[in-house]
């Protein structure tokens, strides 16, 4: 058996750039993994076939699953004909949150098929599979901070940002993907901060980062929840928040502890998912004997 775990992922940046003929979104957009994470468990067995049990989560466990849809697609790249899996997946990220738990998933399953299997494909060779299951499969597997491009399967690292504490919360309501995506078509005039977050990163000062945080959606999603969950972070002594990928999850950026934990116990008063973690410089890797290697 084999055992992996990715981190979710949270968007410093989001911008919508463009759109291509064939109707999806070119957008450029700085991502860094956090310390939630979503965890699988991969045996072989006889019956061909994949079966996948899941724990955390009222999900679909068939075909449209992203650590299904994973495995197939490692299956055909590799060439692996009647294969039979048991998959444990184990969620802690919320579903629908943009936080990017479907594609943990799958990149967690990749890495782990890859080690089962002794396949030894690249890193670039997973990415290039992950990118038929989802856009933000690529920079799951690529992990810790990067600008992802085009479709957002084109992936360039960057430095790590400065040591942070990072609140997340996920308020009751949500807006689907496409919905977000058919806001921002009708938004105009779009605002962005003067510096990029990338030349906040390399200044290596997180006060820089925070200030400039910016998302497309954030700017034209009208979710009341998510203007409380702001006005606690503020009222917390956040360096900046703001809405990760097209919602509905707001995470925070702080440089003290007790200032992090007090923020999450306010909003745990009202919200179910919240979160206290730390800025990942990984993306998935193998657990054995119980530690993170």
């Amino acid at each position: 058996m084999i055992t992996a775990c990715c981190p979710a992922k949270i968007n410093l940046s989001l911008k919508i750039i463009g759109k291509r003929d064939d109707g999806y979104h070119l957008i450029h957009t700085v991502m860094q993994a956090v310390s939630i994470y979503e965890t699988v468990e991969i045996e072989r067995r006889e019956y061909s076939g994949i079966q996948l049990r899941i724990t955390g989560a009222d999900i679909p466990a068939d075909e449209s699953n992203t650590v299904y849809r994973a495995a197939d697609c490692f299956f055909k790249y590799a060439g692996i004909k009647e294969c039979g899996l048991l998959v444990n997946l184990t969620k802690r990220v919320p579903v629908g949150a943009g936080l990017g738990g479907g594609s943990a998933d799958a990149a967690a399953v990749l890495v782990a098929l890859n080690r089962l299997f002794e396949t030894d494909f690249s890193p670039q060779e997973l990415c290039n599979i992950g990118a038929n299951v989802g856009a933000d499969v690529p920079f799951c597997i690529v992990g810790g901070t990067a600008v992802c491009t085009g479709t957002g399967t084109e992936i360039s690292a960057l430095p790590p940002i400065p040591d942070c504490h990072v609140v997340i919360a996920k308020p009751g309501s949500s807006v689907s993907t496409a919905e977000a995506y058919k806001l921002i078509d009708n938004a105009i005039n779009l605002r962005h901060s003067d510096m990029s977050i990338e030349d906040a990163i390399y200044s290596g000062d997180i006060f820089l980062v925070a200030k400039n945080l910016t998302n497309d959606f954030d700017a034209v999603t009208n979710l009341s929840d998510i203007d409380e969950i702001k006005d606690v972070m503020k009222r917390n002594n956040t360096l900046g928040c703001q809405m990760s990928g097209s919602g509905s999850s707001v995470f925070g950026l702080f440089n003290q502890d007790n200032f992090a934990q007090l923020c999450a116990n306010e909003l745990r008063c009202k919200f179910e998912h919240v979160f206290v973690c730390r800025p990942d410089k990984d993306g998935p890797r193998i657990i054995e004997k119980n530690n993170i290697k």
